[in-house]
This record gives C-alpha cells, sequence and structure tokens, in this order.
C-alpha cells in the first residue's frame, strides 16, 4: 500500500469516528443544557440563573419594540379602512387633493432635477446686481465694439506708416543716385570738353560746335537731375512730416486704446464674465431662472396648501396618522396600490407576529420554564433562585 492510499485511509478513518458534537447546529433553536451544570455550585448556579433572566429580559426589550411596529402597522391598516368606508363624495374629495398633490410635486420634482440650473452663487451674485446688468450690457458691448474699431484704425495706421517709411528709403536711395548722377554728367563734360580742347590745339581741328553740344547737353542732364532731386526732397520732407503724424496719431489712439482696455477690464471684473456675449447669456439665464424659481415657490405654497386640506380632511375621518398619506397619495387614486400596500402591510404584521410569538414563547417562556423546573427539582435552592429573580426584576425595572 502506497503511502498516499495510508493517508486517505488514516483520514477518512478520523472522520468516521468524529464526535457528533462537532456537527453544526441549528442556530434557531435555543437550547437548555444542564448536562454539564454543576448545581450545587452556588457560583455556576447562580450564573445559569442569571443567563435565563437575560434572555428574557432580551425577549421582553425585543417584544417592548415589536409591540410598537405591530401598533402602527395595526394603525395603518385601520386607518386604511376608514378611508374606503368614506362615502363617495369624501372620497372624490380627498382624490381631489391627492391629484393636485401629485401634480404639484411633480412640477417640483421637475424643477430640481433640471440639469441646467443656475448655481445658487451665480444666482445672487446677478440678484444683487440685477437693477445695472441691462446698462453693463450696453456698456460692455459698446466697449467691445470700440476696442475692435480702435484695434483696425491702428492696423491702418500702422500700414500707412510702413508704406511711408517703404517710401522713405526709396527717395532717399533716390536722391543719393541723383546726386551720383549729377557727379557722372558733371565729370563726362568736363571730360568731353577737354577731349575738344585736345582735338582743337593739338590737331588744329575746329571744335566750336563740339563744344556747344557739350555745353547742351551737359546742361539738359544735369537740370533733369536737378529737378528730379529736389522733386525727391520735397516729397522726402513730406513723408517724413506724414509719419511724423502717423505717429502722433498713433499715440492718440493707443491711449484711447490703454484707456478702453482697462475699462473692459474693470467691467469684465465687475460682471465676473469674459465677454459682453457671456453677460447677456447669465442675464437670459438669470431671468428665466428667477421665473421658474417664482413658480416653484408658487408651487410651493400650493403644495403646502393642498397637503394642508388633505391633512385637515383626514383628521376629519379620525385617522390616526395622516401624515403618512401625503407620501402615498397614489393609493388614494389608485385602487391597485391600496391593495398592494394593504398586502404590504398584512405582511409585515403577520412577520411581526411571528417574531412576537417566538421572543414570548420561544426565548421568553423556554426561559421562564427553565427556572420554574430548577425550581421544582431542587426545592433547597427555591428560595435562593427567587431572590434573584426578584433581585433581577428590581435591577431591570
Amino acid at each position: 500500500m502506497g503511502l498516499f492510499q495510508k493517508l486517505a485511509k488514516w483520514k477518512n478513518s478520523l472522520i468516521q469516528r468524529e464526535d457528533p458534537i462537532y456537527e453544526i447546529e441549528d442556530w434557531n433553536e435555543i437550547v437548555y443544557d444542564r448536562d454539564d451544570l454543576q448545581i450545587h455550585d452556588k457560583k455556576q448556579r447562580d450564573e445559569y440563573v442569571r443567563g435565563c433572566l437575560e434572555q428574557i429580559a432580551e425577549a421582553s426589550r425585543e417584544l417592548e419594540n415589536l409591540q410598537h411596529e405591530y401598533n402602527m402597522v395595526t394603525s395603518y391598516l385601520k386607518d386604511m379602512e376608514e378611508i374606503e368606508a368614506l362615502p363617495e363624495e369624501e372620497k372624490t374629495l380627498l382624490q381631489t387633493y391627492a391629484r393636485q398633490i401629485n401634480e404639484l410635486e411633480t412640477v417640483q420634482s421637475g424643477y430640481l432635477k433640471k440639469e441646467s440650473r443656475m448655481s445658487e452663487t451665480k444666482f445672487r451674485q446677478l440678484e444683487r446686481m440685477e437693477d445695472e446688468i441691462q446698462e453693463g450690457c450696453e456698456k460692455l458691448s459698446k466697449a467691445e465694439e470700440y476696442q475692435e474699431l480702435i484695434k483696425r484704425d491702428l492696423r491702418r495706421l500702422d500700414g500707412e506708416k510702413h508704406a511711408y517709411l517703404f517710401r522713405r528709403n526709396e527717395l532717399k536711395h533716390m536722391i543719393e543716385d541723383s546726386r551720383s548722377m549729377a557727379i557722372v554728367c558733371t565729370t563726362a563734360v568736363v571730360i568731353c570738353i577737354l577731349i575738344l580742347f585736345v582735338l582743337q590745339f593739338g590737331l588744329n581741328m575746329n571744335a566750336r560746335m563740339g563744344y556747344f553740344a557739350a555745353a547742351a547737353l551737359g546742361a539738359v542732364a544735369i537740370t533733369a537731375i536737378f529737378i528730379k532731386h529736389n522733386s525727391a526732397v520735397q516729397e522726402l520732407n513730406q513723408v517724413e512730416s506724414g509719419i511724423s503724424r502717423i505717429i502722433r496719431l498713433q499715440n492718440t489712439v493707443k491711449i484711447r486704446y490703454v484707456n478702453n482696455i482697462h475699462l473692459l477690464d474693470y467691467l469684465y471684473l465687475k460682471y465676473n464674465v469674459s465677454s459682453a456675449k457671456e453677460l447677456l447669456n447669465s442675464w437670459q439665464q438669470y431671468q428665466r431662472e428667477k421665473e421658474e424659481r417664482e413658480h416653484y415657490y408658487k408651487t410651493e405654497k400650493a403644495l403646502d396648501e393642498c397637503q394642508k386640506n388633505l391633512l385637515h380632511e383626514l383628521r376629519r375621518y379620525q385617522v390616526q396618522d395622516p401624515v403618512i398619506w401625503l407620501h402615498q397619495t397614489a393609493a388614494l387614486l389608485d385602487k391597485k396600490e391600496m391593495v398592494e400596500i394593504r398586502h404590504n402591510l398584512i405582511i409585515r404584521r403577520q412577520s411581526l407576529r411571528r417574531r412576537m410569538d417566538y421572543n414570548k414563547e420561544v426565548i421568553a417562556g423556554k426561559a421562564q420554564a427553565e427556572i420554574k423546573d430548577l425550581v421544582e427539582k431542587y426545592p433547597k435552592y427555591a428560595r435562593e433562585i427567587m431572590d434573584i429573580v426578584g433581585q433581577y426584576e428590581k435591577d431591570f425595572s
């Protein structure tokens, strides 16, 4: 036989010899076992009796709680019987109030569940500034529009300034070029005259017409260059004057731009927004929210009035707990709902009855029977046991 087979056999033998006391007991059953009780030992005897008394006390406390719940459920059932026994006219009146309560609660629930509701902080902020919001919207819109105009002017002036600067560079180059051309022309005329002078006196040629031609061409070229130079100088002065004018205009517009920026920053800070559009949207949302809240408060007032009327009528019909009907108005309107509530209450009452019987008969009854049995079987300890019972009842009360 292998090692594993021996171990398995040994394990099975242990299981077969296992003592029955280790079996799982029924936890719902109260068992009194005096096999291990040394009844003649005063300490053990007293502890045993007190244990029984403690079970009786625990059962009494539980019965008290259960009795209260049982009476309440019974009261609900009696109230339902009272309501169902009412004449049709009185029932119709109750149903009218119940229907109004349902409708008003639906309106309130719709408002409270609305996801796009304005936060309380935002609502209170706009409420404080309600009288000046419209004026603020206008100011903010005008300031933003003015800011766009200023930006447009600055962009236009900046474009003109760059155009003037580009033209100024062109004119400066033109003036420099005209000066260079004048020097070249003058040099050319001088060289022509020198050549003519050499031809006249060195080669005995007639150079008179050459002198006239050179002088005429030089005069025309220099005059044209001079006119172009003067024209460029005059235009340069105009351009520089224009640049100075644009810079002055830019400075003026920049001052307006900065002042308007500061105004916008202040208005944004004041109304806690980032644009006129946002403020306008917040204002429109606030108006809707205000209207909805006013409607909600009117609904709440009407609901309170309907609930008072329903309570008044129920009290007139001797209903013990009329307040609970404020939360189950559907039962007043629908017979099936009323039947379902009654069915649930009956099941609850039956459950409570079983628990009461269990505590009274099983827990307290068995504990009392156990103490009585001890007194009958051991009469010499009867007085001592009854003294413990009397003292416990005195302490418990």
